[in-house]
């Protein structure tokens, strides 16, 4: 039995003024792979599980890249044909394992994964079993639920689960490959755009009864597609699917059940949002420490800079005492501090680079009080870099400047600065809920705080011209049904 493996991951935010190319990407080519980390779930899991379950994993290349604008047509194209000759050059194969984020978008292609199926399929044939690893946060298109045989998303939010899934992906294309199983799967549109973080109590609820019903009356898998809130495709929207072994209509009246209990969820899902000044606010009264404050809309985990000044600048005006924000993109503070030296006071402009939504940039005489290169932080997706970082401080607020743009996920975003997060009363992460693997279990309160960044939270706002209407909440009356 011969498998082969590969990915293209990347999120696409259509409104943010970030192009994507092929330097965006960082990418593994056959023999690059590392063996101690899965950047790649679904293959790293396969050459794990290869000999002992005596199939032959051959190993194409994995492309990934922060999200961000639209990536440029040469380039995706670059990528795509590089793992489309490697699958040809292994054929024949009975199984073909992808890892795809399920939200890029190329200049000439808004179903980039699509695409990549239809590619797939044309060359490995009908009876090749084509299974796919997805992040929620994608567009479940029905060309692409069409093209493979099975798809499994993650189902935590933060995604904490993504080589538990990748597991449950092998283990069903395996089942259907011995032919223990026959996979057909079914999707319900919701026809909704919303966020689900697993970490409050109503998503924890579903997601917990989902995994219990996996395994059962044959059901193999059901995912909770989310949807990428900031990609302005046609089939944006939030959709339930169903793998069943074989029962189509079972499948059917599942997908159905699920998906209109999420529309009975529309607008009970999102953790409550306050503004600038009264999260602020809010965390000054709150007595114990440290109070978190996400900063939702700046998050580079959605396409945004990670170089709005807003929250920033209320602290500093407002002469909040023991706070400390990051990261904050921005490399050639960074690179001022470096030259400048740790503890020397220098004129700084900071933030504010990018585009109207990153604000305007903050003048302040600082204090570098931190210094360090090639920095990391923990993250469910293993170590996840932020480059060279500074660490200043304006009277009683420590900011962290990173030079690679990336979202807060680990502690290590402040202690490799030397910030103590558990000694600050106040921690600002630019993050909409990956935060929460890492800082959920030391935060006294989480505040959740609407800027003024790329990333918000309140649809209406955005210029969508490709999404198919209607749709809740750009719409008040968006009808949900069975599509396939």
């Amino acid at each position: 039995m011969r498998l082969f493996a590969a990915a293209i991951s990347m999120e696409t935010n259509t409104f943010s003024p970030l192009p994507s190319s092929l330097d965006s990407f960082s990418f593994l080519r056959p023999g690059e792979h590392p063996q101690d980390a899965p950047r790649s779930a679904p293959l790293w899991v396969a050459r794990r599980r290869a000999a002992a379950e005596s199939f032959t994993l051959i190993e194409g290349s994995c492309f990934a890249a922060q999200p961000a604008g639209v990536t440029n047509r040469r380039d995706y194209e670059f990528m795509r044909d590089e793992i489309l000759s490697q699958l040809e050059a292994a054929l024949p194969v009975d199984g073909v394992l992808l890892d795809l984020h399920g939200a890029m978008v190329a200049h000439g292609y808004e179903d980039v994964e699509g695409d990549i199926l239809e590619r797939v399929r044309a060359l490995v044939g009908p009876k090749c079993v084509i299974g796919v690893e997805l992040d929620p946060h994608c567009h479940l298109t029905v060309k692409r639920v069409e093209l493979a045989d099975i798809i499994v998303l993650y189902k935590e939010y933060p995604h904490t689960d993504v080589v538990d899934r990748a597991e449950d992906l092998l283990n069903i294309v395996l089942q259907a490959l011995q032919g223990k199983i026959k996979p057909v799967m079914s999707l319900y549109d919701c026809r909704q755009i919303q966020i689900y973080p697993t970490t409050l109590p109503l998503m924890r609820s579903v997601v917990d009864r989902i995994k219990a019903m996996e395994g059962r009356d044959g059901v193999l898998s059901i995912s909770i597609g989310h949807g990428f809130s900031h990609g302005d495709v046609p089939e944006l929207s939030s959709r339930i699917l169903v793998v069943m072994d074989g029962d189509k209509a079972k499948g059917d009246a599942l997908a159905t059940k699920i998906g209109e209990e999420f529309v009975s969820m529309r607008g009970k899902t999102a953790p409550p949002s306050y503004s600038v000044d009264d999260g602020i606010e809010a965390a000054v009264k709150f007595e114990s420490a440290p109070v978190v404050i996400a900063d939702t809309a700046d998050n580079a985990g959605g396409g945004a800079p990670s170089d709005n000044t807003t929250i920033l600048r209320r602290l500093i005006q407002r002469q909040i005492e023991s706070a400390a924000v990051g990261p904050v993109w921005d490399a050639v503070a960074v690179r001022l501090c470096f030259e400048a030296g740790e503890g020397t006071q220098l004129s700084l402009r900071i933030g504010g680079k990018i585009g109207p939504a990153s604000g305007a940039p903050i003048d302040a005489i600082v204090t570098v009080v931190g210094l360090k290169r090639d920095c990391w932080q923990s993250s469910p997706f293993g170590q996840s870099k932020l480059g060279d970082c500074a660490a200043v401080r304006i009277g009683g607020v420590e900011v962290v400047l990173n030079s690679i743009r990336n979202q807060a996920f680990g502690l290590e975003l402040f202690r490799n600065v030397g910030i103590d997060p558990l000694a600050r009363k106040i921690l600002v992460v630019k993050s909409t809920n990956h935060f929460m693997a890492g800082y959920g279990a030391i935060a006294k309160k989480v505040i959740y705080v609407e800027s003024d960044g790329l990333f918000g939270g309140d649809y209406r706002k955005y210029p969508y011209t490709r999404v198919k209407r209607p749709i809740w909440p750009l719409d008040d009356e968006a009808t949900p049904s069975l599509i396939l």
